[in-house]
């Protein structure tokens, strides 16, 4: 193991490498160093960040490769609705829970190594799908495919784990917005290239979409090896699981992920069967619009976390939540009139809120965890050791909250399942999920809006210790 010879930016971190298979490690890495930072800190990150959202682009979206395949499955598949929407709960229901183990991949491999090896599996899916992509291949080896398809969920745990400890607490809500945004964006990719086959080659021919994404999977898995390193700092960190596991906060946070990135992945599956079950939309028809939710969704939630680094994530949430509550009241007076354009903005409505909340509750996140850190500060703490535990803390909470977070993508699809075999509409799932965000942006009042205030640092100065 020796040092590398890249002049002082390996010298200021203590880069050392270990070949292509072990990749490159940082020992040094002090973001909240202004000097460090401007020096060195920068160009590195951002050079990680951009890698990492190639890979997790591409992950979503082998995620939702089975919220486009159920647009090519036509009446010779003998898939009804109800069982296109479980395929659909079935890839999140199993890239949720992969997002606990891939959160403590980061440390356990480095955030490099564990990009390159999490994008490399991404084979696997995409692969045995183009086996068993044919009419007359038994339902059961659908929910099966589907299942392997989540390998493509868990990518944005341990990326997001990954990115949050590179940057500095003023520039978390941006970069991670950014990466989780260039991620989303893979949702809306992959349904635009699916309009693309079927307005080209017609509905028979979902495996198209696979000759295209298992080369990318490739090229992403190399670019990250090339281009990635692991900080020492995150792998050493085995503990911050049990101690994020503790925090009141992680569970609170977890609720209000479900509400905004729940909503997205989970309305990423069901907007076009729900188009074509419920307004009888043919597969190109409900191909021509579904990818525009996904697509403002995505690009609009770095501006939601660059939003909660300028005003604060716990004001730009609450209000978001109840946008969301109302643009769900549109999707219901909607239905009611038989209003396809009213439907269609209401929809697209709640993808774009809930990619502003995405981005403004993960902004949250690390801000609480810096709070409660501060608070020590003042009352005696160390102030690098303070800080150092709440970087530990919030880079594991990050990862669980985003399993249970995308849980809620399940409950969706599962809300719309039972709500169509009820009532043969969407109506009962609507008034659920209106329900459920006006309680998320009353929690996010009262448990850290109403309470945002400054605290006494250890040199006396104050600081703002807003959320």
């Amino acid at each position: 193991m020796t040092a590398t010879a890249e002049g002082p930016t390996d010298t200021e971190t203590g880069t050392v490498s270990r070949g292509i298979v072990g990749g490159r490690w940082i020992q040094h890495w002090e973001p909240e160093d202004a000097g460090f930072w401007e020096r060195t800190g920068r160009a590195v990150a951002n050079r990680n960040l951009w890698a990492s959202i190639f890979v997790e682009h591409v992950g979503f979206s082998v995620w939702t490769l089975w919220s486009v395949f159920v647009l090519f499955m036509g009446p010779e598949y003998g898939v009804d609705a109800a069982g296109k929407f479980f395929l659909g709960a079935t890839a999140t229901l199993v890239g949720a829970i992969l997002r606990v183990p891939y959160t403590f991949a980061v440390a356990r491999f480095g955030g490099r190594n564990w990009t390159v090896i999490s994008g490399a599996m991404l084979l696997i899916p995409t692969i045995a799908a183009a086996f068993v992509l044919q009419p007359g291949t038994p339902y059961s080896v659908f929910v099966l495919m589907a299942a392997l398809a989540g390998f493509g969920g868990g990518n944005f745990a341990s990326s997001m784990t990954n990115i949050n400890a590179f940057f500095p607490e003023g520039r978390k809500g941006t970069a991670l917005g950014l990466n989780a945004g260039g991620g989303n964006l893979g949702v809306a990719v992959i349904q635009l290239i699916a309009l693309l086959v079927i307005a080209t080659s017609g509905a028979g021919h979902p495996k198209i979409l696979l000759a295209v994404y298992i080369p990318l999977i490739v090229v992403c898995s190399v670019v990250a090896a090339f281009s990635m390193d692991n900080l020492a700092s995150v792998s050493n960190d085995k503990g911050a699981f049990s101690l994020a596991l503790k925090e009141r906060d992680t569970g609170i946070m977890s609720v209000l992920y479900i509400g905004t990135f729940g909503s997205f992945i989970g309305y990423s599956f069901a907007f076009g069967l729900v188009l074509q079950t419920q307004f009888g939309r043919t597969p190109l028809q409900a191909a021509t619009v579904t990818f525009i939710g996904p697509l403002l969704g995505s690009f609009i939630r770095p501006i939601g976390g660059w939003m909660a680094d300028k005003l604060g994530g716990a004001k730009v949430s609450a209000v978001n939540f109840g946008l969301m509550a109302v643009s769900a009241l549109v999707c219901i007076l909607a239905s009611g009139t038989g209003s396809l354009a009213l439907f269609t903005l209401g929809f697209i409505l709640l993808f774009v809120f809930s990619g502003i909340g995405n981005g403004s509750t993960y902004k949250m996140i690390p801000a609480i965890f810096r709070r409660q850190a501060l608070e020590r500060i003042g009352e005696g703490a160390d102030r690098a050791a303070a800080m150092l535990h709440a970087r530990r803390v919030s880079g594991a909470a990050i990862g669980l909250i985003s399993a249970v977070g995308a849980l809620g993508g399940l409950l969706i699809n599962l809300a719309f399942r039972q709500s169509f075999a009820a009532t043969k509409s969407g109506v009962p799932a609507f008034w659920a999920f209106l329900a459920f965000y006006v309680v998320c942006a009353g929690i996010t009042w009262a448990v850290y809006q109403r309470q945002t205030s400054s605290v006494r640092t250890g040199d006396g100065q104050l600081a703002l210790a807003r959320v």
